[in-house]
Order: C-alpha cells, then structure tokens, then sequence
C-alpha cells in the first residue's frame, strides 16, 4: 500500500488532473506497480476521466491506416449518391410523390449517420487524432442511435406506403398525401430524437475513473461504459428496452404490412399484375433485410467480442457505412423514374437533343 501511495505521489497526480490527464493502473503496471486491488478502496485513486481515446480496430492497430481508403471511398459515394438522390427528387415534379419523399428523407438521415461517424474514424486512420471529450463522445452516441432510429422509422413509413398502394390503391391517393408525409416526418423526428436521450444521458451519469481507451472506432454505449467504475447494467438495460420498442416494434409492423401484401398479390388473376406489384416492393425488402439482418449479426457478434473483439467493431463500423452506400445503388438500379431523373439532372443536353 505504501509503495503505491509513494508512486502516487511521485507524479504528482493533482498537477497532472490538472491538465485532464488520467493516471490509470495500465500506467501504473508500466511502472511495476500493482494498484488496482490495493488502492480500489482509497479515495487517493478516484480520478475523473476528462477525455476518451479511440484506439480503432482491435488487434490491428499498427496497420488499420490501409482501410481508410476503401472507408472513404465509402463514406464519399453515400454522401454524393444521397445528396443526387435529395437534388433529383426536389426538382424533379414527377417524382413528387410520397414514396420517393420518404427516399429523400432517407437520403439525408443516411448522410447524417454516415457523417457523425466517418471524419472521425478517418481522423483516426489518418492523423492519429484518437482523442475525443466526454461530450463529443455521448453527443455521437445520441446521433448514431437517433439516425437508426429514424431509418428504421423510415422503413416502416415506405412498408405503409407500399400496403396502401396495392392493398387500397382506389383509397392512396387520400390516405398517403403530402400532409402525412410531413406529419410522418415530424412524427419520426420527436419520437426518435426524444426517445433516445436516455441512452446518452445514462452514459453521462457513469463514473469513469481508471482506463480511459477504448477499443474502437467510435462512441458505441456498450464500449463506452464498459470503462465505467460503477454499475453499468441500467445503460444495458435501457439499450436493450429501447431496441425492443423501436426497432423491434418497427420490424413487427414491417412484416404485418408484407404479409398483408404478399396476400392480396396472392389473389390476383393475372401474373404479370402481381409481378408489377411486388416489384414495386423490391428494393424496399432488399434494403429491409439488410439493415436489419445487420442489426441481428452485430448483436451475434457482439457476444462472441471478448474471444474475437475485432470483428464486432468491424460490423459495427460497417453497419454505419454500407447502407448509406447502398440505399442509393438499389433504388438507382430498380426505379426507372429515378434513373431518367439522374439523366435529366446529369445530362440536360442529351434532354433537349
């Protein structure tokens, strides 16, 4: 005990607290000491973290900089690809309908989540800028659960749209107007943007007084509370609560919706009439059971995290990143009117040729 005071007090860790550096026992194990079980109990080894360290990818730390360019490469074509999609819609009269009102909202929540995350990973890769405050960190937290949030709240609007419009097709046009798509939205913005403050502020109210590095690329809750000194299980909790009401009710609705469909296609006569139908469907249900195949396989993985901690991280970062990518190459290959907007906006000249 002696021995760990006297280290204690030979750097002066008052001075050091001072300037937001924070001793833990991975310093103190450098040095030879042993503090942790000895010093747990005293108040002389509470210190507050004032900032995070993001390491990056787990056990590749030395040569994680050579995925840069192939995240970049990621994060650049989902924000040109979305921002086209926003542009070609806005100005494009026919495409002013609800469903391709609801793929420009999507459009902008996936540049939103792809860039709450994606300059500071860079940041990382590029310019070892691993350091990030404690505000910083629970403010991407509320962003990345707010943004998939809204995309699932998203999908379930478009799932709606779809049952209406082969369900009830002599009824869409009063049902799905441009008033309940403007509603929809401000509707998807309170109840994610309210419903997901807990999350931050439960990690905010944790006490986080020894390691300060966090093997990650981003402020994940999990990770970030995992270096809390106190009971981290309400954080855990209410994590897991809010997924069950959001996106596990979201995914409940979906699935009533298709099955609601999948049965009227059913009992139409003619095969090309329900071929037309459900193709309307069909990037929909792609872009569906990827997003939320993605959501289930990170959730696998991260039980297996303490054996293989890597690749948890690795799908986490990915399932940020590649739907942003995506949404826009399914939609853009499988809807003509999208495509002969692209042209019109891209190519004027061969518009007036």
């Amino acid at each position: 005990m002696s021995s760990c005071l006297a280290y204690a007090k030979a750097y002066d860790i008052s001075h050091l607290k001072s300037f937001g550096i924070v001793l833990n026992h991975r310093t103190a194990e450098k040095n030879g000491f042993n503090c942790t079980s000895k010093l747990q109990g005293s108040s002389t080894s509470h210190f507050q973290v004032k900032e995070f360290i993001l390491m990056g990818l787990p056990g590749i730390h030395s040569w994680q900089h050579w995925l840069s360019l192939p995240l970049a490469v990621l994060y650049l074509s989902s924000i040109s690809a979305n921002l086209l999609i926003f542009i070609t819609i806005w100005k494009e009269p026919k495409l002013h309908h609800p469903m391709y009102q609801f793929l420009s909202v999507l459009s902008i929540v996936d540049m939103g989540l792809a860039t709450t995350i994606m300059p500071k990973i860079l940041a990382i890769f590029w310019f070892d800028a691993k350091a990030i405050s404690l505000p910083e960190c629970f403010a991407q937290i509320y962003a990345i659960h707010c943004f998939i949030g809204m995309e699932s709240s998203i999908f379930l609007c478009m799932a709606f749209d779809r049952y209406v419009a082969i369900c009830h097709p002599l009824r869409y046009p009063t049902i799905v107007t441009a008033s309940s798509v403007f509603k929809a939205t401000v509707f998807m913005l309170l109840r994610n943007g309210l419903a997901v403050i807990p999350v931050p502020v439960l990690a905010a109210q944790r006490d986080y007084c020894s390691s300060n590095e966090i093997d990650h690329c981003l402020c994940s809750n999990l990770g970030v509370t995992s270096l809390s000194c106190d009971d981290r299980r309400p954080n855990s909790i209410c994590q897991m609560i809010l997924s069950l009401l959001i996106m596990g009710g979201d995914l409940t609705l979906i699935i009533l919706s298709y099955a609601f469909i999948f049965s009227s296609v059913l009992k139409l006569n003619s095969a090309e009439a329900a071929s037309k139908a459900l193709s309307t469907c069909s990037s929909h249900l792609i872009l569906i059971l990827f997003f939320y195949t993605a959501i289930v396989v990170i959730f696998v993985t991260h039980l297996a995290g303490r054996k293989y901690p890597l690749i948890p991280v690795l799908f986490n970062v990915l399932h940020n990143i590649i739907p942003p990518a995506l949404n826009p190459i399914v939609y853009a290959f499988r809807t003509q009117d999208l495509r002969l907007g692209f042209q019109k906006l891209l190519l004027p000249s061969k518009k007036n040729k």
